[in-house]
């Protein structure tokens, strides 16, 4: 295309203009995602609420003369807030790598003379020269343009380029521009093809991309994760206050001296405190990135990855993700529909014999295949414009000289005269006018982009130049459709997500009508459908009653998709968003899981949690499994700990009001949970079994409850049950009975980790990790010969009687068999329990 402007005189603005606007606007710069000093970054890792209930249970500790356990407590935070730390800070530097390095001048006229100036002092007023491959640094207005297609994807979402003419409004400074007006050019996208000159219109914030950008400064909302992080550290701050208030009071009431009643309580409190789950937790999220690093899957954010395995809706935009983001020519057809080699041949040959530059549907004609050319020649040509919407070239193959034409279908079958039926040219009657346009919307509701083409004859005759109204009497031959056609692996991809049960939305700024070709080509079932139009005149409330049944949102803005996200969580689900554009930073960021691309812009890529190698769905299957893998192996840890914890912490309050001394000294309940706690420390890179890794995961506090209940009164049972063996028919003291609680303790609370980790019955029909194993019979081993070593007697251990072991033994196995049973009845009773 060649835009004819008035004549201007291109002198540009003058130093001291520059200085002086500069110094008015400021410098031509958004939003970067502040990086915070490592010291600091540190210290942030440490505000969690289950790092802060965890310190003050070490302060108390403390201040009680329980140095070792305050040390314990604290050295488990620490550890865990450093691994936090390090990932993250790890995950963050490979993420700077992979930022795009994009020029850092423009073209400038300055002074009237043309400069290279650095992005940052471009100031509204400048003149700015574009040609291919240039990034736009600010929003424009356009002067002058030769064949000036823009790819607006990253900003507007749309997958074809798109052309941009000159404005017929003199520029005036600071003058309003939107993102649909087509004599504008935009800050972060890029010139396909052609030349222009432009005007700066706005710069930095002001810019359409900075309006984007100063949204992502505003507060982060809470994820999925840290929400129900919070819940779970509130519940168990609760239950752990309850606790200590009732032991304290029993123990005091039943004649227990107050000081050793509230030491006991504060043990009491300390074993409910999960002081190893951070570290648990730190472990496995790390263990999970690394093994999502190697699937080319980049985590900047580690809570991303249990996000990432809770995810159940996954919002995308077609282009680039289930598309291959390149135009192709699909098919070439006849007015009846039929396909035709005839219409083929002839847009080639059109397409090649233009020597203007190439538009992506020529490129897209000239990459469909090589067609022979031999015995063709080029007499003239008739550039494309915006008035006429279409090209010709005049070529000569022996004695026969051919006008070829290719355009916009509207104008070209106006100056239609003539339609080829086999090899008979027949008159283009107004019937077949109608047929023909019948077929342009049949293609063009199919989502195809669409080109006519026709030919004529002319005289040979010794001629060099050809005029714009020889174009009539044309022959009409047919279209050729175009697509951005879907990625072959796309349609697999799916698949594999909806049997992880995760639905996908399409939100994209393309028409509705080729997005849903698109999903009619990946069998993607369209439940509802509805554009950004439609989505303005709902409210909130409304939108949410139908979000559910809606599949995809076409022509939104950057606005309306952050709208559905924030939307759809509130709904509860747990949303991932991908995208790749300036204009989804925002959506990015007000996801649970934000994923980007490593050729994404670079603000996506800030914004982003997870950044993926490879622009592909597969690969993000392979992240959302690993993502379960890990959520699933920390709830093993939860569902264990906090079910023992709860029985045994029960069972020694009781056994502190019926006995006549404390049931298990304050040093050796922090020796059972330190061993205990021991034997967990493998469990991130346990495996799982393929049916707890299908569905996404939630951590729900109601579930939660009752298995803690349940499991937590079996083991109490158990050990009322050891209470009356140890103290009533074995006739123990005081030591052997502490000594005998403390083996059996130890015993069933690590043991029972074979029967928790998996839902099977039985438990040996899931694989488990060599290492969960090993650690668990260390642990084991250790706790059963403590008390016949010297280390033994320090705790104040007593050596029990072969008969005694034999008896706690069997308590052990048959606890085993109920507690298998009662997971057996439990997941019966409540399917959707963790």
């Amino acid at each position: 295309m060649t835009d004819q402007t008035p004549p201007i005189a291109i002198t540009g603005l003058t130093s001291q203009e520059a200085e002086e606007r500069l110094a008015k606007y400021g410098e031509n710069v958004i939003y970067h995602r502040k990086r915070l000093r490592p010291i600091i970054a540190f210290i942030k890792k440490f505000n969690s609420p289950l790092l802060l209930l965890l310190i003050g249970a070490s302060v108390i500790s403390f201040f009680l003369d329980q140095q070792v356990n305050a040390a314990i407590i604290i050295f488990m935070v620490v550890l865990s807030a450093t691994l936090d730390f390090l990932n993250s800070y790890k995950s963050e530097k490979v993420a700077e790598k992979l930022l795009t390095q994009v020029a850092t001048t423009a073209t400038t006229f300055r002074d009237g003379q043309k400069k290279e100036v650095s992005f940052h002092a471009l100031v509204p007023g400048d003149i700015v020269e574009f040609s291919a491959g240039d990034v736009i640094p600010a929003d424009c207005v356009i002067l002058s343009a030769d064949d000036f297609f823009v790819n607006q994807s990253a900003l507007t979402g749309e997958s074809f380029p798109v052309e941009k003419h000159v404005s017929t409004v003199p520029p005036q400074l600071d003058m309003a521009i939107t993102l649909g007006d087509e004599t504008a050019v935009f800050m972060g996208t890029s010139v396909v093809t052609g030349y222009a000159v432009a005007m700066i219109m706005h710069t930095g914030v002001n810019a359409e991309f900075g309006k984007i950008a100063e949204r992502l400064s505003a507060n982060e909302e809470e994820t999925n994760f840290d929400r129900s992080l919070r819940q779970f550290s509130v519940f168990i701050m609760r239950l752990t206050i309850v606790m200590v208030v009732i032991v304290f009071a029993l123990n005091w009431y039943f004649g227990q001296e107050i000081f050793d009643s509230f030491l006991f309580a504060v043990a009491i409190a300390v074993g409910l405190t999960p002081e190893l789950l951070p570290v648990i937790m730190s472990v496995a999220l790390s263990h999970g990135s690394m093994v999502m690093a190697k699937k080319k899957v980049i985590v900047k954010n580690l809570a991303a990855v249990q996000n990432f395995g809770s995810m159940d809706i996954l919002c995308t935009d077609k282009t680039g993700t289930l598309t291959k983001d390149r135009i192709e020519l699909v098919k070439c057809v006849d007015m009846a529909g039929v396909d035709s080699e005839d219409v083929l041949l002839h847009a080639y040959l059109s397409s090649v014999f233009h020597t203007a530059r190439k538009s992506p549907l020529d490129v897209a004609i000239q990459g469909h295949g090589k067609m022979l050319t031999d015995g063709y020649l080029k007499v003239d040509e008739i550039p494309f414009d915006f008035e006429r919407k279409r090209d010709s070239v005049v070529i000569d193959r022996k004695e026969e000289r051919l006008m070829v034409t290719k355009g916009a279908p509207e104008g070209l079958l106006s100056i239609a005269s003539w339609v080829l039926k086999g090899m008979e040219r027949i008159a283009f009657t107004p019937e077949m006018a109608i047929a023909a346009h019948a077929e342009y919307d049949r293609l063009s509701a199919d989502g195809f982009r669409v080109l006519a083409i026709a030919v004529k004859t002319l005289p040979k005759e010794d001629r060099a130049t050809y005029a714009r109204n020889e174009e009539e009497g044309m022959t009409f031959l047919g279209f050729a459709a175009f697509l951005d056609p879907p990625k072959q692996s796309a349609r697999a991809a799916l698949e594999e997500l909806r049997a992880l049960a995760i639905e996908v939305k399409i939100i994209t700024g393309d028409s509705e009508i080729l997005t849903g070709r698109i999903c009619r080509d990946l069998d993607i079932v369209v439940k509802g459908m509805i554009t950004g139009a439609a989505l303005d005149l709902l409210s909130d409330e409304e939108l949410a009653a139908q979000i559910d049944s809606l599949t995809i949102f076409a022509r939104v803005s950057p606005k309306q998709k952050e709208r559905i996200v924030n939307i759809l969580r509130k709904a509860g689900h747990t949303v991932g968003y991908m995208g790749d554009g300036i204009n989804d930073a925002p959506v990015l960021k007000a996801a649970d899981v934000g994923i980007s691309v490593n050729n994404a812009v670079d603000v996506a890529k800030e914004t982003a949690d997870i950044i993926l190698l490879t622009k592909d769905l597969h690969v993000l299957k392979d992240g959302v499994v690993e993502g379960r893998k890990t959520f699933q192996n920390t709830l093993k840890y939860i569902k264990m700990g906090f079910s023992s914890n709860f029985g045994n912490m029960f069972s020694m309050v009781g056994a502190s009001v019926v006995l006549p001394f404390f049931p298990m000294l304050s040093s050796q309940i922090l020796l059972n949970n330190f061993l205990y706690d021991l034997s967990q420390t493998t469990l991130p890179g346990d495996k799982t079994d393929l049916e707890s890794i299908k569905k996404p995961l939630q951590w729900n506090m109601r579930e939660f409850s009752k298995y803690i209940i349940v499991f937590g009164i079996v083991s109490s049972l158990f050990d009322f049950f050891t209470f009356y063996l140890l103290y009533v028919v074995l006739h123990l003291n005081e030591s052997q009975f502490q000594t005998g609680w403390f083996i059996e303790s130890i015993a069933t609370q690590i043991l029972v980790i074979f029967v928790i980790r998996t839902r099977r019955v039985p438990f040996f029909k899931s694989a488990q990790s060599r290492y969960v194993v090993g650690s668990v019979f260390a642990v084991l081993t250790f706790a059963w010969v403590i008390p016949y070593t010297p280390l033994g007697a320090i705790l104040s251990f007593a050596p029990l009687a072969p008969m005694t072991l034999l008896f706690i033994a069997g308590i052990v196995v048959a606890y085993l068999v109920i507690a298998e049973t009662a997971k057996y009845f439990f997941y019966r009773t409540f399917p959707l329990a963790p």
